[in-house]
């Protein structure tokens, strides 16, 4: 207690020394301030003195002006007169003074005759500055005064308020000393605790399922858990103080390890650390490699920082996880392989029955009386079914392989439908049935869609409304539900039909689904045509569904997207009637001897001459020697393919590098058709093939004169179009500038040694597009070849196209100018 007094005694006389001495302290500045500002108004009197003078010393003028002059400058820059001028009055006097002492400068400073001759002027504005003086000196007097007040009561409530501060410090200290009492008590019952807690976790850590390990900053594990004792087949007391990596980390990882432990040393740099399980490989004390599941953390304690790594053995896991994907490849797989095997089989089965089928159409060619014509027409017609049905497992093996394209093109919906209509009123007709349809609201005739797509959803939805339905009705609204420009069509077919239970409502899109016993007795079908219609309508972007009670019918919709588009041109086609003006020389490529039986039987009948090749290779050996008016090729064959075989014919200078080529194929997609022109093929004739296409092909190939055995060079219709919308003069402009224009490309071609395959597909882009404005598709199409083949550095299909374009485009040209 008396230690404390003492204390706040000395407290006390230290505040009252402080106390004086900054008084004192304060006083002195001021008084210097003070002494200063008189002081600079004494300087300024002997200044006007000096001048007043006569004679007037100008060694003494010149330096009474240099002391007031500094005296001033001090009192503009020192730090003590800081408050002066911060004050308005005060500043607005030292400026004044300030521009007198500026003016005054280059006068004191002039040649002495000079100065002489200012001295009347000079001490006119000494007279004039001099109550200037007396203001600034007076106004800093009473400033600094003012302020020395204010700073001495400041530092005397400075010293109390200390005084003060010192009294509740010295209260602070005596609670402190009571507060220091209870903490240590809490101190001793959180050291109790935390002793309890340790055993706590050192039981957990025991117990756990997961293997714990610690180990310092330098690697060298300080605990090793029972669970890691189990994981890693050591012992706890034979690794303690051992480096981890030598003991669970493979040999092969070890590099890395050392290398991540040096960086995290060296830079602080910690990647696995905080960041969660992650899957690593570790090292049994056998030696075997197992896979682990590893977390680590890092703590501070006071020997330094720990990490605590927790690791589980996933040995199991994996394993299982490896099953599960070995079990999901196999899966996907056997879906491939049945997705491959009805492809296959469908091309197969396609393959006999296209023969099936074209011998079916000989028949016909001979004397056949009334019951023989009917046979023919049941195995014509089961014929074209067993078609239709393999063409609908080719589409969703398309589908499901993600190789269904549609293309977009205008659509005349209403004919769509009205046809659709009209093919199935027979069939309504014999059920008892009436069908009808109409528009919901405005009209849209034409809209833009995949018509080829959409006619198969359409007549596939009416088809088993009017087939399930007796004595009932079907109605076909179409609905325009689509906003502003975004235009979607609403389809809805609605019959009286027998319905359908809930269950098969679920499952009547799936595949191979046709719903009860009873109507597999009354109607037939595969189960395949919804499920066909589902996939395209998913292609195009839309929906499908239905709503069906039994005993009340069905309702399917279809919603879909679609572009506005007006009705296109109408353009009349040109048929070729009659016969050929001359034989024609066929040469035939196919390996199917009963297909390449039913095509030589159909030229032959139609009095051509046929050369027949097996395979590709042949068919090309055969174009070298012989010029032939027309080649038809198969395009799936061995040994050589029909579309390698056109590539061949076309790059090499053989008898038949320009003949006209057709390719014979089953189910062409768009795509392929695209690559097929691309290979250098002409057009495409589709199997089963048609008397009435062949024929066609053929007219059309023996009508023209032996210059010109290939397709027109210009499409007139489209030609006149471009007339017609540019006028006639810029019409032939333009044309002239094209004609040069692929001049240029030509002579480039043929006299450069072109190697830049990028620059030559830019080029033939380039006309292409040109081309394609003056109707020049052949030419087009050519270039189009070009730019492909020069797209991946086909250089044999390259030669090929450049030396097709040089003909084509003289023909092309003689076209468009004659």
């Amino acid at each position: 207690m008396l230690a404390g007094l003492v204390a706040v005694l000395a407290i006390a006389l230290l505040t009252y020394n402080v106390s004086r001495e900054v008084r004192l302290l304060g006083s002195a500045r001021s008084d210097n301030v003070q002494w200063s500002l008189v002081q600079t108004q004494v300087e300024f009197l002997e200044f006007v003195q000096q001048l007043e003078n006569d004679p007037v010393d100008l060694a003494k003028l010149r330096q009474e002006f240099d002391v007031f002059y500094s005296r001033v400058t001090t009192v503009q820059q020192a730090t003590v007169f800081e408050t002066l001028r911060d004050d308005a009055t005060a500043r607005g006097h030292l400026d004044r003074l300030i521009v007198f002492l500026d003016q005054t400068v280059p006068i004191i400073d002039a040649a002495d005759e000079d100065l002489l001759g200012q001295i009347p002027q000079l001490s006119t504005s000494a007279q004039d500055i001099a109550p200037i003086v007396r203001a600034l000196s007076n106004s800093g007097l009473e400033l600094f005064a003012q302020s020395a007040d204010d700073q001495r009561a400041a530092v005397a409530r400075t010293m109390t308020q200390l005084a003060i501060a010192n009294a509740a410090l010295i209260a602070v200290l005596l609670m402190a000393i009571l507060f220091l009492n209870r903490l240590n008590a809490r101190i001793y019952r959180r050291e109790r605790e935390n002793k309890q807690t340790s055993t706590r976790m050192t039981t957990v850590i025991s117990t756990s399922l997961d293997g714990v390990i610690v180990c310092d900053s330098a690697g060298l594990i300080l605990e090793f858990s029972p669970a890691a004792e189990g994981i890693f087949g050591h012992l706890e007391r034979d690794v303690l103080g051992k480096e981890i990596g030598s003991v669970i980390v493979p040999d092969h990882m070890r590099d890395a390890h050392d290398a991540g432990m040096e960086r995290m040393r060296d830079k602080g740099e910690k990647r696995v650390v905080g960041k969660g399980r992650v899957k690593l490989e570790a090292k049994h004390r056998e030696g075997r490699i197992f896979p682990v599941e590893l977390a680590i953390q890092s703590a501070t304690t006071d020997q330094g920082e720990i990490f605590i790594a927790f690791l589980r053995d996933i040995s199991q896991r994996v394993a299982a996880e490896a099953e599960l994907v070995a079990a999901r490849d196999k899966a996907l797989a056997g879906e491939k392989l049945k997705t491959d095997f009805l492809s296959t089989m469908s091309h197969e089965i396609r393959t006999p029955l296209n023969g099936l089928l074209g011998n079916l159409n000989l028949l016909r060619d001979t004397d056949l009386d009334s019951k023989q014509d009917r046979y023919v027409a049941y195995m014509e017609t089961s014929g074209r079914l067993l078609m239709s049905h393999i063409s609908d497992v080719l589409d969703i093996t398309r589908y499901d392989a993600g190789k269904l394209s549609t293309r977009s093109e205008p659509v005349n919906i209403s004919k769509l439908l009205q046809d659709i209509i009209d093919n199935q009123s027979s069939t309504a007709s014999k059920n008892e049935t009436s069908l009808t349809w109409g528009w919901h609201g405005e009209p849209m005739d034409w809209v833009s869609s995949d018509h080829d797509r959409l006619q198969h959803v359409m007549m596939n939805l009416i088809g088993n409304a009017v087939k399930f339905t007796r004595r009932g009705a079907v109605a076909v609204t179409v609905e325009n539900v689509g906003v502003e420009d975004a235009a979607e069509l609403l389809v809805k077919i609605a019959d009286t039909g027998p319905g359908m239970t809930d269950d098969l409502t679920k499952h009547v899109f799936d595949d191979f689904v046709t719903g009860n016993t009873a109507y597999d007795r009354q109607v037939g079908g595969t189960g395949l045509g919804l499920s066909i219609a589902k996939r395209f309508v998913h292609a195009l972007g839309g929906e499908i569904g239905v709503e069906s009670a039994v005993g009340e019918g069905s309702t399917f919709w279809v919603k879909m997207p679609v572009g506005h588009t007006d009705a296109p041109r109408e353009i009349k086609a040109t048929s070729i009637s009659g016969t050929p003006s001359r034989s024609l020389t066929v040469l035939l490529v196919e390996d199917n001897e009963i297909n390449r039986f039913v095509a030589r039987e159909m030229l032959q009948s139609e009095g051509h001459n046929v050369v027949e090749a097996h395979d590709g290779q042949q068919g090309v050996i055969a174009s070298k020697a012989t010029k032939f008016d027309l080649i038809l090729m198969d395009i799936s064959m061995p040994i050589m393919d029909g579309r390698t075989a056109t590539r061949a014919i076309r790059s090499e200078d053989g008898a038949s590098k320009h003949t006209t080529i057709f390719a014979l194929t089953a189910n062409a997609m768009i795509e392929e058709q695209q690559e097929f022109i691309a290979d250098g093929i002409n057009g495409i004739l589709t199997k089963p093939l048609s008397r009435d296409a062949l024929r066609d092909l053929l007219n059309h190939t023996g009508g023209l004169s032996a210059s010109e055995k290939s397709l027109p060079m210009i499409n007139n219709d489209h030609i006149a179009e471009t007339r017609d919308a540019l006028g006639e003069e810029t019409f032939v402009k333009l044309r002239s500038r094209f004609v040069a224009e692929v001049d240029d490309f030509q002579d480039w071609l043929s006299t450069e040694d072109v190697r830049d395959y990028l620059e030559i597909a830019n080029r033939a882009h380039k006309v292409a597009g040109s081309a394609a404005v003056f109707g020049a598709d052949h030419l087009r199409n050519t270039l189009k070849g070009i730019e492909n083949a020069a797209k991946v550095g086909d250089v044999a299909t390259i030669k090929a196209g450049i030396s097709e374009f040089d003909g084509i485009w003289k023909k092309t040209k003689s076209q468009m100018t004659s």
